[in-house]
């Protein structure tokens, strides 16, 4: 099946890449690129495709939901030029990079196993810092067959204590209380002097904002989190 070009503002790309040229470490790329889309607006269901709509690769820097921003971010971070930031974006959002509706990476449990599997993103090493394993059905994605998963999450008690472990650039993701739901919500965490913040396409403020990590996690119910570091 023949795959639509996404529809990109190759030119922006190419800024937001040159801007990176003294930039080394993955750490300083992706926060110099997620302060960069501070302000845009939050887009629900920014991908198109379906169980009954043909899936295309769509790339856009106009608005982002929570997902969709971090995967523009880690793609750019890797990127040399446009169409390799198409590439980066096809391989991280796509299991085995095949653009199909079922291969995309719906839950985030599944993502993170698959973008950990071709070392895009590496599980991150937290002493001292207790896991615990949970278990869901995932069964949110009309279309696709109720599936079982696992997950090894900081439970929310114990977040604090990751302050210490967590760098910038750092992806977090939030797991969800529901029993059919791995994770409701990720973000990019940011170190500032000695606060964590967190910048994340937000539904509820309409766009990309920063705020700190502590602030998000008093106003949100969660299980716990998950913690990976972009390679």
């Amino acid at each position: 099946m023949k795959q639509a070009q996404p529809r990109l503002n190759r030119r922006r790309v190419t800024q937001l890449l040159s801007g990176l040229k003294n930039e080394r470490s993955a750490s300083s790329r992706i926060e110099v690129l997620s302060r960069s889309f501070l302000g845009r607006p939050y887009k629900p269901n920014p991908l198109i495709g379906s169980a009954d709509i043909p899936e295309v690769l769509t790339a856009s820097l106009d608005g982002f939901d929570c997902v969709t921003y971090i995967e523009t971010v880690i793609a750019l971070a890797r990127a040399s030029d446009v169409d390799d930031f198409i590439e980066w974006l096809r391989k991280i959002r796509y299991e085995r990079g095949r653009i199909q509706w079922e291969r995309r990476n719906h839950y985030m449990t599944l993502w993170i196993r698959n973008n950990v599997r071709t070392q895009i993103i590496k599980p991150i090493s937290m002493t001292a810092v207790p896991t615990r394993m949970m278990e869901r059905v995932l069964n949110v994605v009309p279309g696709l067959y109720p599936q079982r998963t696992r997950m090894r999450a900081v439970p929310k008690r114990a977040v604090p204590r990751l302050g210490r472990h967590l760098q910038s650039g750092d992806l977090i993701f939030f797991v969800s209380t529901r029993k059919s739901l791995d994770v409701f919500h990720a973000g990019i965490i940011v170190r500032n002097e000695k606060k964590v913040l967190m910048r994340h396409a937000s539904r509820s403020q309409g766009g990309v904002v920063e705020q700190e990590l502590s602030e998000f996690l008093k106003a949100n119910r969660m299980a716990g989190v998950m913690v990976v570091r972009p390679r």
